[in-house]
This record gives structure tokens, C-alpha cells and sequence, in this order.
């Protein structure tokens, strides 16, 4: 009896402990989950205060950089200056001040000029910064753009004798036409909303948010009566806590992380990041007590209730296994999603070519692609495929990161293939792509791309750039392409965008890429920069040498650092020598109709040098009379007389006419196809006539080309 009684109370004693055992297991695991939370909330309070200052910070700079075209010419008009920076003001209520402030002596006869606009109450106020008393070249707004060369955020000061604000300044230099610095343009901001977006950040009761300008002054704080007044190594020196000082200078070398600090008797967890271009670093100060003020009032629950017996072992050994169950739920959700994740990469990468080289029995072209995610998915593209002798290619950048971004790409591939299959002008394939894109637009998400097409037979190239950056070109130096930026697909839907054209010679190359390339970062946050990339490529290699250089030079100068954006590059190297031309004929027509059965003697001749049969010839002839009817019929205006001049090419297995004249401009290509299952009174008017000619021709491309209309229609023999 007594044996089975210690037994029992030794089974008791040991079940106690193992109960205890689990609660401290269970406290400590819930201690580090609640640390962890803590610490993804307080992240991303950060990111999205950051993001909120970076929307405002980037329609000051925006404005200012759209004005700068402005402020350049109005330095030969002086007395412009003043109506840009009152247009620069009241066309962006966050900008509280602008000025264009000349360089000393620049402008002759007048030393110091700078006309400064501002908010006065419910209206615009102007005034000028060149007096003595405020002595404009001597603050750090003017002098350190000058300094620097580029644009540049002041301290936040008192703006005395200017716009009589708490604010801060972003200069932006303004050349000359001869490239020299000739004035300074700025936006003034006020720091008022900058106080109210910080102080909205509520994670707990007691926390609370502070904000570091670029030099430690204290620019948010709870106290009032710090802001603007101390800065921060002048408040640490107060604390005995060593760590202040080192969270301190960590803040103001632009660092991310979280440190305890310990004041008031408390211990803080401080929570910081810093604000980019800005000098400006954030942080939330969360008292420990705070994030595990209730883990420990349920922990001494606990330590109580265990002492009513074992009959709690049995609830608290429930608890622990419905616990580990969740736990093994959620890892298991984990790893699906892993999986899942690696199964929509391997999609995402079977969507672009990926064998090299991808024509070999061609010896004209030497193209190579890669494209490395930053994450699991990612939101960059390159595409290429020959259609008729062209080369179609794009390659393209999705605005954001993961998931969304991969299926926006995913999108932006399927319809680049849908719309080359049968339209050959970059222009028309952008717009295509950008109607139906920002038709269906919800997230307001966009799409960077570069789209070209290279005629393989005669290396003339037309491209479209959608927001991209420019590629880089390799003629007998490297320089990048002239290329009008446009807007990113998918913002508007009715924008007309710009079509160049350039033609390549023999061993001309392109170098195309995103800006995860240039903006690879190192563990001192340097970026890899253009000038670094142009050094790797100015030394000739294959194409796929090319990426393999770049790559490797990448890698090289990040040196392990995490990669934060996904790099894809895309090198075309064109190879066509023998490019001539035989076997042409040319004919000279008026715009009368009479003029028109000329064309019969013209194509015979043609067929004959072509070899080919008389029936060919003679649907041959019937689409160059549909074409050269549609110019003498509306060409010239008002019964003017004028050429019509029609070319044939023989050359690389095909047969070319080219029709060109003087006339109206008008793009006989860009007619809808007709519908020619409906019945005739149910067709509108025209179209029938260009139908028959892309029905007989395989190839039908019209230009506008030095006041001339150009429409060329080809042939394979």
C-alpha cells in the first residue's frame, strides 16, 4: 500500500514536473513567436510609413525633374523664373516654396537673383531670396547640389526670410545649354504632414515613432520640446545605457535592424529604418513590457492553476498536442507552398526561350537571353521568334515583386506572342498590348518593355520603348540606343506611342536588360552602376560570352549580397554580310488611271527575271494595280498631278514591289480586316481592296519615310 502510495505520489511528483517542464517549453516558445511578430509588425508599420513619405517625397521630385527643361530655358528670360516656380507651386499642394536660384555672377549685371514663390494662407505669395540678410549661396540647399552635382535633400531648417516654415528643400541643378550649372531649382516641403504620418503608427498603447534627419537633428519625437531643438547624440548622453549611442550612429549610417535599448527603467525594443535619398532614418520604441506584459499575467495563471492537481495535466497535455498539431498544419501549408512556388518558376522559365542558341541553322544571328528571379517567381520577360524573315523581340519589367508580378509577366509574354503572330510595326504591337492591358488593369500594376522587330535580310530595325531603359548599341563603338521612353503598359489606354527605326550593319549588336543589372547592390549599397556594365561589355564576345561576362562581373561586385531584383538581359548580335540586292526595276506612273495598264508590261517584265509562272504573275499584277489605284485615287488632293513610283526587289528567295508617293500621308496596313463572311449590305464601305492584297502577298508593311508614303508588299519564291 505504502509502496503503491510513493509510487503514486512519485508519479505525481514526476508528472508535475514534466507538466512544468512543458509550460516553460510552451512560455518560451511563445515568448519567441510573440518577439517574431512583434518584429514583422513593427517591419512593416516601417515599410508602410516609409512608403507614404516616399509617395510625397516622389511627387516633389518628380515635379521638379518635369520642370527642369523649363528652368533651363527660362535662364536666357530671367524674368520667366518667377512663372516657373509660381507653376511649379500651384500645381503641387505639397510643395510649399520653389525658387530658381542663380549662380553668382552668371547673370550679368545682377548678382544674385533667385524669385521665390510660396504659400501665404489660401493664395501664392512671391518674394525675393537674393538679399543680403538671407544670402542665399551660402545655405546648404544651394551649395551642396552645386557641390555634388546632382539633386540633393537639405537638412530640415526654419526657412527665415523664405517661406517661414519648418520644411526641407530638394535642389535640383539646372544647365545651360552649354552644359554648364547655372542655377539651382527646389521644391520646398513643409514637415507638418511628415509629423502626422510618423504619429500615425499605433502598434501598442506605450509605443511610440521618432524621426532622425540626415545629421541627428530629431525631427518627430512625443517630446515637442525636442524636435528641431536636440540632436540625438546630445540626447543619448543623458541615457546611462551605452546602447543609445550605438543605436544612434547606427540609425544615421542608413541602417535597417532592431536594438533593446534601456530608459525609464524599462527595456525598448527600437525598431528603425532609414528613408531612401533622404538622410532621414525612422524608428518605433516598443517597451518590452508591452509585447509581453499578457505572456506573463497567463504565465503566473498558469504556475496557479497547476497547483489545483494533476486533473490540469490532462487539459494543458490537450492543449500541447492541439498545439503541435497547428504547428505541423502550418508547416505543412509551408512546404506546400514551397512547392508550389518551384513548380510556378518552372512554368514561369518554360514561358521564354531558354535554349541557346535557338537557331542554329541560321548563321546570320547570334542571340543569347538569361534571366535570374530574385525570389521563388519574379516579374521580368524577354521573348524572341522570326515571322517572315523578322525577328520579333521584347524584353520587359513588372512593376513589383512575387507572385503578382509573375502572372502580370506571364500575361505580358502570352499577349507579345498573340499580337506578333500577325501585326509587324512595334508601335502597333505596344499599343495593342497596353489597351488590353490597362483595360483589365485593377491593381494599377505596369509594364516596362522594349519591343523591336529586325528585318533579317536588310537589318533595318524598328523599335518601340515602352518606359524601358534604353539597350545598349554596338556599332564601331558602345553607346546607348536613342530610344523616346513613352509610358509603361498598362497606365493608359488611348496613348499614342512613338515608333523609331534604325538600320544594323555586319557584327552591330544590341544589349538589352532590366534595371536589376545596373541596380544590383553590394553590402555597402553601392549600385553596379552603368559605367561598370559598359566597361564588361566593351570587349567583343559572342552573345552568349556577352551574359556570361556580365553575369560573372555581377556577381563579383555584390559579393554575396542578397539579391533584391530579378536580372535579365537579352544579346543580339547581327551576322548578315551579303545583303545585296539584284535584279531591280523601276517604273514611274501619274496619278491618272489611264496611267494604270502600265503595270501589266512592267510585272511581265519582273516575272521574267523571277522565273516565275504566268498565273503567279498575274495575281501579282492584280494586288500592285489594287495598290497603285488607292494612290491614284486619294493620294494627291484636289486633281493635283503627281508621281507614282513603283520598285521591284528580287533578293534572298523573294519578290519586293514597292509603291511609293508624295501624297497624303496614309497607312493602308493599319484598315481593320474585313469580314468577308458577312453579307455585302451588312460590310462597311472599303477595306476589300487592301484584304486582297495581304491575301495574295505574304508580307505587307507601309512607312512613312521623308514626306514620301512607302507600302511594300513581298512575295517568297
Amino acid at each position: 500500500m505504502r509502496q503503491s502510495a510513493r509510487a503514486g505520489l512519485l508519479l505525481v511528483l514526476v508528472a508535475a514536473l514534466t507538466l512544468q517542464a512543458t509550460s516553460l517549453l510552451q512560455f518560451l516558445l511563445a515568448r519567441k513567436g510573440m518577439r517574431e511578430e512583434c518584429s514583422r509588425r513593427a517591419e512593416s508599420e516601417l515599410e508602410t510609413t516609409k512608403a507614404k513619405i516616399m509617395d510625397i517625397i516622389n511627387v516633389a521630385e518628380t515635379a521638379v525633374r518635369n520642370s527642369a527643361w523649363v528652368a533651363s530655358l527660362s535662364l536666357e528670360m530671367p524674368d520667366s523664373m518667377l512663372a516657373v516656380t509660381r507653376r511649379l507651386v500651384a500645381d503641387n499642394d505639397v510643395i510649399m516654396g520653389s525658387t530658381i536660384a542663380v549662380v553668382p555672377g552668371y547673370l550679368k549685371g545682377r548678382p544674385l537673383f533667385s524669385p521665390y514663390t510660396y504659400r501665404s494662407a489660401d493664395s501664392l505669395a512671391f518674394s525675393s531670396l537674393a538679399t543680403e540678410e538671407y544670402n542665399y549661396p551660402e545655405k546648404e540647399w544651394f551649395t551642396k547640389p552645386l557641390e555634388l552635382g546632382s539633386d540633393y535633400w537639405s537638412e530640415p531648417y526654419v526657412d527665415v526670410g523664405g517661406g517661414e516654415l519648418l520644411m526641407t528643400t530638394y535642389s535640383f541643378p539646372i544647365k545651360d545649354r552649354f552644359g554648364k550649372t547655372a542655377a539651382i531649382l527646389t521644391a520646398d516641403i513643409s514637415l507638418d504632414w511628415l509629423t502626422e504620418v510618423v504619429d500615425n503608427i499605433e502598434l501598442y498603447p506605450e509605443a511610440f515613432s521618432m524621426m532622425l534627419s540626415r545629421e541627428g537633428e530629431i525631427m518627430v519625437c512625443p517630446a515637442e520640446s525636442l524636435v528641431m531643438r536636440t540632436n540625438v547624440y546630445e540626447a543619448s548622453a543623458n541615457f546611462e545605457d551605452t546602447t543609445v549611442h550605438r543605436l544612434s550612429k547606427a540609425m544615421l549610417s542608413g541602417q535597417y535592424g532592431n536594438m533593446p535599448i534601456k530608459f525609464n527603467g524599462k527595456v525598448n525594443q527600437v525598431f528603425f529604418a532609414p528613408v531612401e535619398r533622404t538622410g532621414w532614418s525612422m524608428s518605433i520604441v516598443i517597451p518590452e513590457s508591452e509585447i509581453y506584459g499578457g505572456l506573463r499575467r497567463t504565465a503566473w495563471l498558469v504556475s496557479l492553476l497547476q497547483l489545483l492537481g494533476l486533473a490540469m495535466l490532462v487539459l494543458i497535455i490537450r492543449a500541447v498536442f492541439i498545439n503541435s498539431i497547428k504547428y505541423k498544419e502550418i508547416n505543412d501549408k509551408k512546404e506546400r507552398m514551397e512547392n508550389e512556388l518551384k513548380i510556378g518558376h518552372g512554368i514561369q522559365m518554360a514561358m521564354v526561350p531558354k535554349i541557346f542558341p535557338p537557331f542554329p541553322e541560321r548563321n546570320d544571328l547570334d542571340i543569347s537571353a538569361s534571366l535570374v528571379s530574385a525570389k521563388e517567381v519574379g516579374g521580368d520577360l524577354y521573348d524572341f521568334h522570326i515571322r517572315d524573315e523578322k525577328l520579333f523581340f521584347c524584353i520587359g519589367d513588372v512593376s513589383g515583386k512575387g507572385i503578382p508580378a509573375s502572372l502580370l509577366m506571364a500575361v505580358t509574354r502570352s499577349l507579345f506572342r498573340s499580337v506578333t503572330g500577325h501585326e509587324n510595326s512595334p508601335r502597333r504591337i505596344v499599343t495593342i498590348m497596353n489597351e488590353s492591358m490597362a483595360d483589365m488593369n485593377e491593381n494599377n500594376m505596369f509594364v516596362t518593355l522594349f519591343c523591336g522587330t529586325l528585318e533579317l535580310a536588310t537589318g533595318h530595325m524598328r523599335y518601340c520603348n515602352a518606359g524601358h531603359n534604353p539597350p545598349y548599341l554596338f556599332t564601331d563603338k558602345i553607346h546607348k540606343l536613342l530610344a523616346v521612353p513613352n509610358l509603361p503598359l498598362g497606365i493608359v489606354g488611348d496613348f499614342e506611342y512613338v515608333e523609331q527605326e534604325i538600320d544594323l550593319e555586319y557584327d552591330d549588336a544590341l544589349f538589352l536588360y532590366t534595371d536589376g543589372v545596373t541596380e544590383a547592390e553590394n553590402a555597402n549599397k553601392e549600385l553596379f552602376g552603368d559605367d561598370r556594365l559598359k566597361a564588361v561589355l566593351s570587349t567583343r564576345r559572342t552573345a552568349q560570352g556577352q551574359l556570361d561576362a556580365v553575369n560573372a562581373a555581377v556577381s563579383e561586385f555584390v559579393a554575396g549580397a542578397p539579391q533584391s531584383d530579378d536580372i535579365t538581359m537579352l544579346f543580339l548580335h547581327y551576322l548578315k554580310e551579303d545583303r545585296t540586292k539584284t535584279k531591280q526595276h523601276h517604273l514611274v506612273l501619274h496619278n491618272r488611271i489611264d496611267e494604270i495598264s502600265k503595270l501589266a508590261d512592267f510585272v511581265n517584265l519582273v516575272a521574267e527575271d523571277a522565273k516565275i509562272d504566268s498565273s503567279l504573275a498575274m495575281s501579282l499584277n492584280l494586288a500592285l494595280e489594287e495598290a497603285v489605284t488607292n494612290v491614284v485615287m486619294y493620294a494627291y488632293t484636289d486633281g493635283a498631278d503627281g508621281p507614282v513610283e513603283v520598285d521591284s526587289l528580287i533578293s534572298d528567295g523573294s519578290l519586293s514591289f514597292i509603291v511609293s508617293d508624295k501624297g497624303t500621308a496614309f497607312d493602308p496596313t493599319a484598315s481593320p480586316d474585313v469580314d468577308i463572311t458577312l453579307d455585302a449590305s451588312q460590310r462597311e464601305i472599303g477595306g476589300l481592296g487592301i484584304h486582297l492584297v495581304r491575301t495574295i502577298m505574304d508580307e505587307v508593311s507601309y512607312k512613312r519615310e521623308n514626306g514620301r508614303n512607302v507600302l511594300t508588299m513581298t512575295k517568297k519564291l
